[in-house]
């Protein structure tokens, strides 16, 4: 009788398939969690567990998510679900900003496209559509979320405006205005005319932007030195209507100037022979060439340094004699000392509009120089401007209007414009409705950075805080030394109310915690909306007359709201801990969320709300030549790619990308993650097709095992330490590479390989077959568990194919306790040299299949020269047959013959191949002489015809 000899050989059996169907598979993976309620669960098996919590920073609820937010949120959860399974209680609270521009820009937006005026709309009905709006944006992203594979409390998430959330921020509010920060005073801040409020610096983006640029003579009225008599002072300005807020000339104290007169003119010239003009030396050249000035004679130059021939200088206005101003613009205009001017541009001299601009401000407010206001709210000239009355800077669309016109024709017909031209350079615009800013004198209020020490507090909280990457600490530190008072007032509707009353008869606010405390347990009742929808009195309590007090209307700034998360989120909610372990953004937060956190809580409580922040990176397309956008054109949408590749492909790509830098992403780049993905999935499914039937009476000690398994064990020891380290340290994309490198080359192309035939040819009960086994149950163990944060779905449908343990789910696993004594750093050398021998074999191997003289490895018998005595001694004691996969091997010792095959990186090896003596078993392949020798199973060899005497199956 024959025997069916592919029958007993013991394939691998497994229903994990080779392709994932990830697309349709991780929706019910996510139903099965929903129905097991898997976030409740793990933190059953967490209570009492050291926390580790990650405090979420709130994207906006007004839209679909995109690829940032899919970068952002799988590195959180990759993060939480790793500290997890360190056998950490990582308990993750999702939250959103729901206040302020980016909602209320687009309820004006659906008003707009409605031909509906906002402004006619009652407070309390815009509100309620905005709070609407956001509410629906915030279910949708919950699922967006979800389907990325974000594990957290879905059903308990904060929101800045919900009613808790309005009543704290007013409490955070009422600490500053108890302890005097806050403050209300008048400054520049970035404006825009479309939105019609104040940005804050996250809010503000800088673009290309092409601006007029105008040279205009200030005539000298007090010289300081003789040479100034008669002359005029040249000024270099983009803004040209910034010039009706001019009050002085700023000049550098180490800047060398000089006076010349002109002489000689060129063709369409607005210089005048004859007359006088006051610039710095560097640009001198410049300006003449600018100015089209042939000629013009080097009268002198004045002294530099503290005390130089300019201070004290004054100047006129260029309209102070023009008829059309009426007399206006009658007042002197100082030369002050600015650290701020160079010689970078223009003329050495900077025209100082203090309402127009912060160094401006800083310089008037300094020597005691008006601030006027010049621009409303529209970007419009006040009436009371004289020449500019009405003019616009920008219109409601963004576009420039008449104010530049009008400014350069009133300098030109005063004779004051000595030259004009374009200049393209960086401006900043509105990150919402990418219109052009200005800067703008308004009332606001502000939180003092040197009241109460806030900036001090806040630079020694950065230096008791760990930063990943270590760049991060600088760069928010040099950000919170140079930057000024905080600007928390926003002149919008939609946003948690400032609360605050100035008294009508001193203009200063009223400074009671009481008040406050009331207006926060109305808020907790009802919301925002009471300070709109209450009597004053309601507030003011007994103690004070709502007659005697002006009640504000401004909204506080949304960047106040996320900065205050803290106390309405950590500190409120027991199962959470303050501070946080970590704080976790994209670069630009170091401006945004961290800073304002951070200044919040410093202002309050004297240190930072985190005690690590972690910044990645922005996504650029895939050429990495510019920004993914919407606005561009090439942003690819993380719905489109869950729901064609699955969630699994775009969390590969997150901690397979180097993510402190930024990040590249499109179509190929995930080809190539797919390619990655099915490397890994090829892994597991080795694994589980050859642990079919893996019982525990197979299992072998680590003592009793061939060194080959043992060196498998040692490579879970040094990357089971690995993994732990780059959790703590933040470092998934290097534990990506350790994990995925440990797959693809020391798995599937080395061990995998070389053990394919003991896991299939072996009789069940061999020491080797054994050993093999047990430890393909180590590794999918531990596998399964450091996937199990990145491949959230696949590291579970291995799990759950396999059924392998007492959880329920592989997230409620922590990592697997790998023994000390695994570890072997003798061993792992001697088999590092055993690999080196082995690949010059199979090179040797593969030349000889490519060149058809042979059909298979186990054909070929190669005889190895080894002329380096400790490479002889690591493979002498080792089956290199089995390890090369040939059917035998000879070991030489010496140099070989010089047509033998050599690698030029694994010095002191060659190999020649030759046939295999002997005939092919029907069963294992192997080439072998003693093939035949078994009656009851002809076709085999020694140890196949054992192992099927063992199962029953030889010939009768």
């Amino acid at each position: 009788m024959s025997v069916d000899y592919k029958a007993t050989v013991f394939l691998p059996k497994t229903e994990f398939p080779m392709r994932a169907g990830l697309a349709k598979r991780e929706p019910e993976t996510l139903a099965r969690w929903a129905e097991m309620d898997l976030f409740a669960r793990q933190r059953e098996a967490s209570q009492g567990r050291e926390k580790f919590i990650l405090h979420d920073g709130p994207p906006y609820a007004n839209g679909h998510l995109h690829i940032g937010h899919a970068l952002n949120k799988i590195l959180k959860d990759v993060i939480n679900r790793a500290h997890q399974m360190l056998g950490k209680n990582a308990h993750y609270v999702p939250g959103w900003d729901c206040h302020g521009l980016p909602i209320e820009w687009k309820i004006e937006e659906q008003y707009r496209a409605a031909g509906k005026d906002k402004d006619a709309v009652p407070v309390l009905e815009f509100r309620r559509e905005c709070r609407d709006f956001a509410a629906g944006w915030v279910k949708v992203q919950t699922e967006e979320f979800k389907r990325l594979g974000v594990l957290g409390d879905w059903e308990r998430p904060y929101t800045t405006m919900s009613f808790d959330a309005e009543a704290q921020i007013v409490r955070e509010i009422g600490k500053f205005l108890d302890n005097g920060g806050i403050y209300k005073g008048s400054r520049p801040v970035l404006w825009s005319v479309v939105e019609r409020t104040a940005l804050a610096d996250a809010e503000v983006e800088y673009h290309d932007h092409v601006s007029q640029t105008i040279w205009v003579r200030f005539p000298v009225v007090k010289a300081t030195n003789a040479l100034l008599e008669d002359a005029s002072v040249l000024i270099w300005t983009t803004t040209p209507w910034t010039i009706p807020g001019n009050r002085a000339i700023g000049f550098g104290e180490e800047i060398a100037y000089g006076v010349w007169q002109v002489e000689t003119l060129g063709e369409d010239s607005h210089a005048r022979v004859g007359e006088k003009l006051v610039l710095a030396k560097d640009l001198a050249e410049t300006v003449k060439a600018d100015a089209k000035i042939e000629s013009w004679t080097h009268l002198g130059d004045l002294p530099s340094g503290e005390g130089s021939g300019l201070a004290g200088t004054l100047c006129a206005h260029p309209w102070r004699d023009f008829a059309p101003a009426e007399g206006g613009y009658g007042f002197n205009v100082p030369l002050l000392p600015g650290d701020f001017v160079t010689t970078e541009q223009g003329t050495g001299f900077v025209h100082i509009a203090p309402g127009h601009g912060a160094d401006d401000w800083a310089l008037g407010l300094q020597h005691g120089i008006e601030i006027p206001q010049t621009v409303d709210g529209t970007g419009a000239f006040y009436e009371h401007v004289p020449l500019l009355a009405g003019a616009l800077v920008y219109d409601a669309d963004g576009k420039p209007g008449d104010a530049n016109g009008r400014v350069i024709k009133a300098l030109a017909e005063s004779e004051r414009l000595l030259h004009k031209s374009r200049l393209k350079h960086s401006y900043p615009h509105s990150w919402r409705s990418k219109a052009p800013l200005i800067f703008r004198n308004t009332p606001q209020w502000f939180i003092s950075m040197e009241t109460n020490d806030l900036r001090k507090k806040a630079l020694k909280a950065i230096d008791e805080t760990r930063f990943v990457p270590g760049t991060g600490r600088n760069r928010l530190r040099s950000m919170i030394e140079q930057r000024p008072d905080w600007c928390i007032s926003r002149q919008r509707l939609w946003g948690v109310p400032l609360p605050i009353f100035v008294e009508k008869k001193s203009g200063e606010p009223l400074r009671d915690p009481a008040v406050v405390e009331r207006v926060a347990t109305a808020f907790e009742e009802e919301g925002g909306d009471a300070w709109f929808s209450s009597d004053p009195q309601r507030f003011l309590g007994n103690e004070y007359k709502a007659e005697d007090y002006e009640q504000i209307t401004d909204v506080v700034e949304v960047w106040f709201d996320s900065g205050s998360t803290h106390s309405f989120v950590l500190e409120a909610r027991p199962e959470l801990k303050w501070p946080a372990d970590l704080y976790l953004e994209g670069s630009d937060q170091h401006r945004g969320w961290f800073h304002t956190s951070l200044l919040e809580s410093a202002g309050t409580r004297g240190r930072a709300p985190y005690d690590a922040v972690l910044t990645h990176g922005f996504i650029l397309e895939e050429q990495g030549k510019e920004k993914m956008s919407k606005s561009r054109g090439n942003a690819l949408s993380p719905q489109d790619v869950v729901d064609n590749q699955g969630a699994d492909i775009l969390r590969l790509w997150v901690v397979a990308s180097n993510y402190e830098e930024d990040l590249r992403f499109g179509p190929d780049i995930l080809k190539y993650q797919g390619d990655a993905y099915r490397r890994l999935r090829n892994t597991l499914r080795y694994l589980l097709g050859n642990l079919d039937g893996f019982h525990e009476s197979e299992r072998l000690a680590a003592a009793d095992m061939p060194e080959l398994e043992r060196w498998v064990l040692h490579r879970l020891a040094e990357i089971d330490a690995q993994v732990r380290k780059n959790v703590e340290d933040f470092d998934f994309h290097a534990l990506y590479q350790a994990v995925y490198t440990f797959c693809a080359v020391d798995l599937s192309a080395f061990y995998f390989d070389v053990r394919k035939d003991v896991l299939y040819c072996d009789r069940p009960d061999s020491l080797r077959r054994r050993a093999c086994r047990t430890v393909l149950d180590e590794v999918f163990s531990c596998l399964t568990a450091w996937l199990a944060p990145i491949l959230c779905f696949t590291a579970e449908e291995a799990w759950w194919t396999r059924g392998a343990g007492p959880e329920e789910s592989v997230h409620l696993r922590t990592f697997p306790e790998v023994p000390a004594g695994w570890r072997d750093d003798v061993l792992a050398d001697k088999w590092s040299k055993v690999r080196d021998v082995r690949r010059v074999v199979t090179g040797a191997l593969e030349l000889e299949r490519a060149d058809k003289r042979l059909g298979s490895s186990l054909q070929g018998h190669p005889e190895v020269f080894i002329g380096r005595p400790e490479l002889l001694d690591a493979v002498r004691d080792v089956a290199l047959d089995d390890i090369a996969i040939t059917s035998a091997i000879t070991l030489t010792e010496g140099d070989g013959p010089a047509e033998a095959f050599r690698l030029e990186d694994v010095s002191g090896v060659a190999v020649s191949v030759s046939l295999a003596e002997g005939d092919k078993c029907q069963r294992c392949w192997k080439v072998l002489p003693e093939v035949g020798r078994a009656a009851d199973a002809p076709e085999t060899c020694a140890r196949c015809a054992d192992a099927l005497q063992h199962l029953g199956a030889a010939a009768q």
